[in-house]
């Protein structure tokens, strides 16, 4: 039998199936999509990112990122990552790097997708696969999370995410964060010769009339070649709980508040370690009480800056405030690594 069957092969699901198949697990992964998958993704791993990855036997290649720097029209503010860098990395270069490691460890990929999910006391059921466990790490919009009623209503208004890549040589080996009274561009080096910008935003426009938010950064992109724009949203997702039975949500699938702050890689990457150590001990439930534990500075985190941003008499005053409190600043920053 199998002994974890993973619906969704991204990075959480990937990183999900290697740790079981270390602990000597039987996994198979079902996924639709031929690796390596794009999304739209700001493209930055934070340094715990980086350690989870090397903890996997995994290390690319990419471009070294120190910290992270503020800016808004007139003022900056930045701070150093401490002991250890981030990793500006494509999507697709991560993707591949981690489908290829899990193969190497007899992970089984099978072409399909999880809809229906059947439990019992001892077993679960799905994609005509029988399994022991079945983690799902199917995405922002999980199919499973919603089949067993785990999704709950958000009355918030939703924010979305667009992304881009720009042929330019990167101007600074940090995560700039450009803030607007109408939402955030957030810029990370991915390769000597590309950057990848990501908008953030409450306004549903296009992405070009986006950037016109944050005239500077515009202005430096103008004669550089573009890729297409991917899209996502809306972000925040509210779960009602992570463990139902025999099936257990991670990465995207188990909650998100908001690609603000870039963890969303290192943070899945942790979720599925996190879940697959609840099972060899043989404690499914107290994943729940880890997620927590694992998240919480960055939902407080990235809650207090959604707050400040939602209004715009208050979203001009972080880079001020970040700017004025640099030791405040560089805390912040040492929570994200």
């Amino acid at each position: 039998m199998i002994d974890v069957l993973v619906a969704g092969g991204g990075p959480a699901g990937l990183a999900a199936a290697m740790h079981a198949a270390l602990a000597g697990m039987r996994a198979v992964v079902v996924e639709p999509r031929t690796a390596p998958v794009d999304k739209a993704c700001g493209e930055g791993v934070m340094p715990g990112g980086v350690a989870a990855l090397r903890a996997l036997g995994i290390d690319v290649a990419g471009r070294e990122l120190r910290g992270i720097r503020y800016l808004d029209a007139t003022r900056r503010a930045e701070a150093a990552f401490r002991g250890g860098t981030g990793l500006g990395i494509r999507r697709t270069t991560l993707h591949a790097a981690l489908h290829r490691r899990a193969r190497d460890l007899g992970v089984e990929m099978v072409t399909g997708k999880v809809s229906e999910v059947y439990q019992s006391a001892d077993h679960v059921v799905a994609a005509g696969m029988t399994a022991r466990w079945l983690i799902a790490a199917d995405g922002l919009h999980s199919p499973v999370r919603r089949g067993l009623g785990l999704a709950l209503p958000d009355r918030a208004e939703g924010r979305y995410g667009l992304r881009r890549h720009y042929q330019v040589e990167p101007w600074t080996d940090f995560v700039e964060v450009h803030w607007s009274a109408h939402g955030e561009a957030y810029v990370t080096p991915v390769a000597d010769d590309l950057v990848g910008v990501a908008v953030l935003s409450r306004s549903r426009r296009g992405y070009d009339d986006q950037l016109t938010a944050f005239p500077a950064l515009a202005a430096r992109l103008r004669d550089a070649t573009a890729t297409a724009v991917r899209g996502a949203g809306p972000l925040r997702q509210r779960v009602r709980r992570r463990v139902a039975g025999r099936v257990l949500l991670v990465g995207d699938a188990a909650g998100y508040t908001d690609a603000l702050t870039g963890e969303g890689i290192a943070l899945g990457l942790q979720s599925a370690e996190a879940a697959v150590r609840s099972l060899l001990g043989g404690r499914p439930e107290a994943y729940e009480a880890a997620w927590t534990r694992l998240t919480r500075r960055h939902r407080l985190l990235t809650g207090a800056l959604l707050t400040a941003g939602r209004h715009p008499r208050t979203a001009r005053l972080v880079v001020p405030t970040a700017s004025r409190l640099p030791a405040v600043f560089s805390a912040a920053v040492h929570v994200l690594r």
